[in-house]
């Protein structure tokens, strides 16, 4: 090989070395405000997105569950227990020193039929689900006590309008199903942080329905420790005076806020619809999904300047937001390609496709120097 050619080799090899050790770690940047935290797939986490994986130990030091703990993955018949994908998370956040979150020990989705039905099928009493939602939390809580160190208790209880979402653990067991489900998690594991967890909490009407009844079960002595806002936005919702209302109202009741699964979506919302209610899918139309052969430079810029604002919140509460976890790796990752439309390419996250932080890693990054 020529002196030349190898002259070039070697300078391509340090400058490329050089901006991978350039980047810096979220985890070290924030470690004095609060927990970077992800929440991968379990694809991720076999090892099948090897770079995915890296990113995923190197820039956080927080890890949620994203389905491995739900009810249909963990505990998918009656007496039947199905922990191999769990445990491989807990083993990964364990190894890599992690603040593990176990999500989610009660909700109305990805949760089997047959835990709101008896033994012949019919609708199960109130006592026969409150057993079985005892029975299952305390398997699951007992199995990780001790090295999950919070838990969404319940999920997504709430309407937009603020009253609580008539799902079958309300319709079965009653309005008092969310505070059976906390002392019963606080019995089990009395050192785990307890979390009620939900989306567009934001938003005025939600979020004083769900501070009102969080509040009245404080007042009973009922532990709960924090309250979760997801954070699946997008580019205009919600305002950033909404984002600090959530932070005042929960600091009005004594509680740490968390920003549970962040992604800020920048493609059309045509249907002017927010949140994260899985039930719901739209049907594809190309003004939906403008941006299928990559990201105009003009909406990445915007998307920066949308974390930045967002991320400027945070350090403004940090006195009560404990952690600021991201839903998913990267944008290929990304839940959002599929949601609330299957099939769209978006760009959530602060990572591309091609493992490279974007302006948005950057633009939350410059608030800290």
């Amino acid at each position: 090989m020529k002196k030349s050619v190898l002259l070039f080799l070697t300078i391509m090899f340090i400058n490329i070395q050089a901006q991978t050790e350039s980047i810096p770690l979220l985890k070290d940047v924030f470690k004095d405000k609060f927990y970077i935290g992800n929440a991968p797939s379990d694809y991720i986490i076999k090892g099948n997105d090897q770079k995915a994986l890296e990113i995923l130990a190197e820039q956080h030091n927080s890890i949620t569950a994203e389905n491995v703990m739900k009810w249909e993955s963990v505990h998918p018949q009656p007496g039947k227990y199905n922990f191999e994908a769990a445990d491989r998370f807990i083993e990964f956040g364990l190894k890599n020193d992690m603040y593990i979150i176990g999500h989610t020990l009660v909700w109305h989705s990805q949760t089997p039929r047959w835990v709101f039905q008896d033994a012949n099928g019919n609708p199960e009493t109130r006592e026969g689900l409150i057993a079985k939602m005892e029975e299952h939390i305390t398997t699951v809580m007992s199995r990780y006590k001790g090295k999950v160190k919070a838990w969404d208790v319940v999920n997504e209880a709430f309407n937009e309008d603020g009253t609580l979402r008539s799902s079958p653990w309300q319709k079965i067991i009653g309005d008092d199903f969310i505070k059976i489900a906390f002392q019963i998690a606080n019995k089990v594991d009395a050192d785990a942080k307890l979390i009620y967890n939900d989306y567009n909490l934001c938003f005025k009407a939600k979020r004083e329905g769900c501070i009102k009844y969080i509040k009245s079960l404080l007042d009973e002595g009922v532990k709960i420790d924090a309250i979760g806002e997801q954070g699946h936005w997008d580019m205009v919702s919600p305002k950033n005076e909404e984002i600090v209302c959530f932070f005042e109202d929960v600091k009005k009741i004594g509680l740490k806020a968390m920003i549970t699964e962040l992604d800020i979506n920048v493609l059309p919302n045509p249907w002017n619809f927010t949140g994260a209610d899985v039930s719901v899918n739209f049907a594809a139309r190309p003004d939906a999904n403008p941006y299928t052969e990559g990201l105009p430079d003009s909406v990445e810029t915007k998307h920066a300047e949308k974390y930045a604002e967002v991320f400027s919140i945070f350090l403004e509460y940090q006195d009560i937001l404990d952690r600021v976890t991201f839903w998913g790796v990267h944008d290929g990752h990304s839940w959002k390609n599929n949601f609330p439309v299957r099939g769209r390419t978006d760009y959530p996250l602060l990572f591309d496709r091609q493992y490279q932080p974007k302006k948005a890693f950057y633009s939350i990054i410059d608030l800290v120097k």
